[in-house]
C-alpha cells in the first residue's frame, strides 16, 4: 500500500467535468493498494497520513499535521502508484490489487478516514478524474505500510 502525499495551496477532482471533491489548503493523497494490502495496514496507513507532519509551524519548521494546520484532505485512489517500473519501458501493474477488491477496501479506508477526519473529499474510485492542484514547496512525501 502506498500513498504519495502533497502539500497544497488547493486541489479538485473533477469527472465528466463536474467537481467532485475539492479543498482549499491541505494535503492531496494519491492511494494505491497492492495485491497483500488490507483493512488492517489500511488503517495504519491512515492514521499515518493524518498525522504526518509536513506543514509549516510557528517556527516555520515542518511541524504541524493537516489538522493542526487546518487543512483539508482530499484522498484519490492511483493503482498506477502500485507500478513496477524497474525494468523496461512500460509499467507492470500486476502488484496492483484486482479493481473490485480495490473498490470494497478504498471504501472502507475512505469510511475509516472520514471517522477520523470529517472533512475529508474524494474522487471516484476508478473513474477518468481530472486532478488540479497547485503543489505548496513544491512539499511532496511517498508513504508505505507493510
Amino acid at each position: 500500500m502506498r500513498a504519495l502525499l502533497q502539500r497544497v495551496l488547493t486541489a479538485k477532482v473533477e469527472v465528466d467535468g463536474q467537481v467532485c471533491g475539492e479543498i482549499a489548503h491541505g494535503m492531496l493523497v494519491f492511494l494505491g493498494l497492492g495485491q497483500e494490502d488490507d483493512f488492517e495496514k489500511g488503517k495504519k496507513l491512515i492514521d499515518k497520513i493524518l498525522k504526518y507532519r509536513f506543514f509549516d509551524d510557528e517556527q516555520g519548521k515542518m511541524g504541524w499535521n493537516v489538522s493542526q494546520a487546518q487543512g483539508g484532505v482530499l484522498l484519490v485512489s492511483q493503482f498506477t502508484l502500485m507500478a513496477q517500473t524497474q525494468k523496461g519501458l512500460r509499467p507492470d501493474f500486476g502488484p496492483a490489487m484486482p479493481p473490485e477488491a480495490a473498490k470494497q477496501l478504498y471504501q472502507q479506508l475512505v469510511d475509516y478516514a472520514r471517522d477520523q477526519f470529517p472533512q475529508l473529499q474524494t474522487g471516484i474510485f476508478a473513474a477518468d478524474m481530472k486532478v488540479h492542484l497547485i503543489n505548496d514547496g513544491p512539499v511532496t512525501f511517498q508513504l508505505e505500510v507493510e
